[in-house]
């Protein structure tokens, strides 16, 4: 007993200080160590000829041309042969390509055309429709034509301009003597000047409230509109 709590006691062993290990898993013990050659690999027969490099082949190729043996030459084809090797026959009503400048005849050329060929030689005047091949549509009796009323003719006539109308103002127009050398007082000059406000990492504060607004007094139209509605007033 005291030996199996001895060896309990003992620290376990820090497999990870070998470097050789190999196997992933924890081992109770390291494995041996191999002092032999390591392991050879029988090739089998496949193996080998698939390694080895392809042969390359330096016969010359043969030409299309090539000499006919003396059996081919003293073959006798039979009748199926004979009747395969045959051009198969135009059908019974078949008829060659006729020519493309065929030549007419001294009657043809010298016929005289009557009215009726005239008339059937006119090319046909096509209907203009909305939708090409589609028979028209029965125009509805709304769109029929019919007289306006009194009415609508005088809402249909169109609203002349006022009398005191001056039509529209040019785009360019000449700019008067007087305006050219006007001079703006002081009070124009400090209007047109822009306000110079500071940023904020300048000390700019944009809650400050001016005195003008403090002293402000409000219009009794602003302070009625301040004033909450009176049916969201709850009556205690």
């Amino acid at each position: 007993m005291a030996t199996r709590m001895q060896q309990l006691s003992q620290p376990k062993p820090n497999r990870l200080r070998y470097p050789d290990r190999r196997s992933v898993y924890w081992l109770d013990k390291l494995p041996p160590e191999k002092t032999g050659q390591t392991t050879e690999i029988d090739l089998t027969p496949r193996w080998s000829e698939l390694c080895t490099s392809k042969k390359f082949y330096t016969q010359v190729t043969l030409s299309p041309t090539w000499e006919v043996n003396k059996w081919a030459l003293r073959a006798v084809p039979s009748e199926r042969l004979c009747s395969l090797a045959q051009p198969r026959a135009p059908t019974a009503g078949w008829q060659p390509d006729r020519q493309l400048l065929f030549p007419l005849s001294r009657a043809s050329q010298m016929a005289v055309a009557t009215s009726r060929i005239c008339q059937l030689a006119q090319p046909k005047r096509k209907q203009v429709l909305g939708d090409s091949g589609r028979k028209p549509k029965p125009v509805p009796m709304t769109h029929m034509p019919c007289r306006a009323s009194a009415h609508i003719e005088l809402l249909a006539t169109p609203k002349h301009d006022h009398p005191k109308f001056m039509g529209e103002r040019s785009a360019c127009w000449p700019v008067s003597r007087a305006s050219r050398n006007y001079t703006a007082n002081q009070r124009l000059l400090e209007l047109s000047t822009p306000k110079e406000r500071k940023a904020l990492f300048e000390g700019y504060d944009p809650y400050i409230v001016s005195q003008a607004a403090r002293s402000a007094s409000p219009s009794p139209w602003i302070q009625q509109l301040c004033l909450p509605l009176p049916r969201k007033c709850s009556s205690e």
